[in-house]
Parts: structure tokens; sequence; C-alpha cells
């Protein structure tokens, strides 16, 4: 009896074993799995930011609304070496409209504004051609309303009033709904619409009604007065050596078109908010993420404060911001729930080469296709564009093939990017990579090679063979 007692309980035992190690080979796989994914994510970025020359760097890999890594790299402050880590507090740049545009939707959903109202219904003194400009308009960049002037003074201090005056002193650059053309500008009247019609500083409301709520205890204003622990320095890079950040006046520094600090524990908060009604309704998250419909019947892929874009036939809601001597991404690959968050505090970063790359450590099936040249059927384009890149270089760009809305913003960089393709050395290769048509403007998409690096150059010509745009960034 007491043998066979004995038998039972040493065979119960074994069974108990059995499925303990079975569940511990279960439990450590996806562990395991993900110890290499985030060894991988080490060697990408620490390989990014040495290529891109980046001080600090803050992290964070979202599953379902819920953070599998968060980590710092390199430093926050170079001066006084200190490290990067996740608690850092970074400056938002235009990641911050989006923040914006959940404001005006709650406003929505309130009942104190409506989407189709025109502008001049809360700015009352506006030009007659805001007439037609409505919310929606200046929500997904189809107002026409341009950017910040050649003149404007980023070093004095404006109230609200005295930035409205300066918007409606500037001409439409197109029709409303004619044509996308990215404005922060568009945005700042956004920002004084909401303290209009709530009653609150645009920063006030968000602190009240999405960062409290959501436990974003770090997310704020910009603020360069206050002691701010983990606050990040920006830098920008001149002639290859790291400086400090520009100045800017601190009122500018919290208008609505990105003047946020956050850190990545902050945005993982907000990225399960949107996974959720807790701040507005499922209705208004989607029109957030919808294509905007131009009125020609086409649509662009930008919805209020997102851009919608897919790889492979997976859907990204993302956006990127740039202020200040810091570079700010969001994407999130709303098919997989994976959400991936950077920081950085260089300038001339690509931080989303960085996110996507990052995504695809953890997905491969997220891995931006490599961009390949094409047959150049119109080499006096390309011409053109080598000749930009070399006078760029040697400080000599002057405003004849730009458009007049295009030339304050270019002239306005052009020095510091003139000095920072200096340091490259001679071009050695252009290819064209893709040609597009938008908006009746062709849209040129080269890869710029160099002894150690390359770089992507976008150029916008408009119908009149005009420069519209141009966007410059490591490959």
């Amino acid at each position: 009896m007491y043998a066979s007692s004995t038998r039972r309980v040493l065979l119960l035992s074994a069974r108990l074993i059995f499925v303990f190690v079975v569940l511990a080979a279960g439990l450590d796989s996806p562990i395991r799995a993900q110890d290499a994914s985030a060894t991988k994510v080490d060697d990408y970025i620490k390989a990014e930011m040495q290529r891109q020359h980046i001080p600090g760097l803050s992290l964070a890999v979202l599953k379902d609304g819920q953070i599998i890594l968060a980590k710092g790299y390199g430093f926050a402050n170079v001066e006084h070496q200190v490290p990067v880590k996740p608690e850092t507090i970074f400056q938002s740049g235009s990641m911050g409209k989006q923040f914006t545009a959940t404001a005006v939707m709650m406003l929505v959903e309130a009942g104190k504004l409506s989407l189709s109202d025109p502008i001049t219904k809360y700015f009352s003194d506006a030009p007659d051609s805001w007439k037609i400009i409505t919310v929606r308009h200046l929500l997904t960049h189809t107002a026409g309303t341009t950017d910040y002037p050649r003149d404007f003074n980023f070093r004095r201090d404006y109230t609200e009033d005295e930035l409205l005056k300066r918007a409606e002193a500037i001409p439409l650059s197109f029709q409303p709904g004619e044509k996308w053309s990215y404005s922060n500008l568009g945005y700042v009247l956004l920002g004084i619409l909401i303290h209009k019609v709530s009653g609150q500083f645009y920063g006030d409301f968000l602190q009240e009604r999405v960062f409290q709520p959501l436990g974003m205890t770090t997310a704020r204003i910009i603020s360069e007065a206050d002691i701010i622990p983990n606050r990040a320095a920006g830098y920008r890079l001149v002639k290859g050596e790291l400086k400090n950040q520009d100045w800017v006046s601190p009122s500018l520094n919290t208008t609505a078109d990105g003047a946020l600090y956050l850190t990545v524990y902050d945005m993982a908060k907000w990225d399960a908010a949107l996974y959720t009604e807790k701040l507005i309704k499922k209705s208004s998250l989607e029109q957030m993420w919808t294509p905007v419909n131009l009125n020609n019947g086409k649509t662009y892929p930008y919805g209020f404060g997102w851009s919608l874009n897919e790889v492979r036939g997976h859907h990204i809601i993302e956006h990127s911001g740039s202020w200040q001597g810091f570079k700010s991404y969001i994407a999130r690959y709303v098919d997989d729930k994976l959400t991936v968050v950077v920081f950085v505090n260089l300038i001339q970063a690509n931080q989303g080469r960085i996110a996507h790359g990052v995504a695809a450590i953890y997905n491969p099936e997220l891995a931006p296709l490599p961009p390949v040249a094409i047959e150049d059927k119109e080499p006096q384009v390309t011409a053109l564009a080598k000749e930009l890149i070399g006078k760029a270089a040697a400080g000599a760009l002057e405003s004849g093939p730009f458009t007049a809305e295009a030339w304050p913003e270019i002239s306005r960089s052009a020095a510091e990017v003139g000095a920072f393709l200096k340091t490259l050395g001679p071009l050695s290769g252009i290819e064209l990579l893709e040609r597009t048509e938008q908006e009746g403007n062709r849209v040129y998409r080269y890869r710029l090679k160099y002894k150690d690096t390359n770089l992507f150059f976008v150029m916008t010509l408009n119908r009149e063979g005009k420069i519209a745009r141009l966007n410059l960034q490591p490959e």
C-alpha cells in the first residue's frame, strides 16, 4: 500500500514537472525572441547614431498599447555628459499637431464648433479671402495659408492677436481645398481658435483635457525659463561641428503648430489612448485618419495632424517633428498594433528612417522598400537639381528659380544647409528614384551620392517650372 502510494506521488510529481517545463519553455520562447529583437535594436540604433552623428536618442516600441521596449541612448546634454533615459524630455516639433487636432475634435464633439465652420466666424477681422476657409481646411493643410514669412522675427515675442494679424496680412497661396501644402501658420491659427472657443489657452486646454486624464505627467508646453528635470538639450551640426540649438522667443515656443515637451513614456500613454474612446469617439478618430478630399475629387494622404501611408500593404498613421535642435517621430502600424516612437536631439537627423528601421526588426514585412534608380527621361531637370546642390554648398542660392512662396523658407535655412553640404565633399553621383505628379506639380526624388554617405533630395516644380519645395535628408 505504502509503495503504491509512493509510486502515485512520484508519477504525479513527474507529470507536474513535465507541465512546468513545457510551460516554462512556452513562456521562454517569446521572452528570448523579445530579447533578441532588443539586441538587434540596440545594434541598429547605435549604428544609426554613429552614421548620422546623433548625440542622444530616446526610443519606445509599443505593442497593443503596451511598452515592450523603452530605452535611451547617447547624451541628453553633451556639455554635462548626461545620458538619455526613457524619462528624458524632448521637444515635440510638429508631432504636437496631432494633439492640437484632438483638441479641435473635442470641441466639435462638445458642439462648440463645426469642421465646416468658416474661420471668419471666429476671426471677424479676417480678409475676404478667408471667408471660404473652414476649420477642416486648417486641420488638413488645404487652406492656402503659408508658412512663416521670410521677414518673420523668431527672436521677438508675439501676442496671439499679433500672430493673427501677421497671418491675415499674408496672401493665400492657393484657393482653399485646391491642393495640399504644409502650413505651420494654419496650426498656429487653430491654437488661437481653440482659445477663442474654449476660453482657455491651448496649452492649458491640453493639460486639463488630455495630459492629466491620460497620466502624461511630464507632457507640457515648452518653457525654457522653468526648471524642468530630465530636459534634453537640442543640437545642430555646423560645418561638421556640434552646436547648441538656435534660440527663439518664449512666446513662439507656445504655439499650436508644435511646442510641447514629451517623453517616450508620455507617448506610450497617448498611443494606448488612441485604441480607446477615452478622449474622443472612434468616429472622430476615423475622421482624423482619413485622407483629405481636394476640390478636384482626388485625395491626399493626410488627415487631421497625421500623415497616412502604407508599406507592403500595412497601413501607417504617422507624423514627424522638427524644431530647435530636436527631431521626433511616431509611426503607428495600425494593422499590426505596433507603434515606434523616436526622439533625437539633432536637427539634421533622419528620425523617420530610424523609426521605420526599428519597426522592421520586429516585423520584417514592415521594412521600407529600398529605392531603386529609374530611367531619367528629363535630364534637364536632373541638371537643375545638381546645379542647385552645387550652389547651396557654395552659399550661392538665388531667388530666381523659386516660387515667391517657397523662397522665404528656403533662404532662411540656406546657409546652414550649405555649410552641411560642404562638409560632405564633392557630389559623386545623382540618381532619379521617383517622379510623380501632385495637384499639377511635378515631384522628383533623387539619391545624392557622396564619399561617405548618401542623401535623399526631393524637388517639387510647379506648372511654370518654378521650384515650389525642396527637401533634403540622410538616406
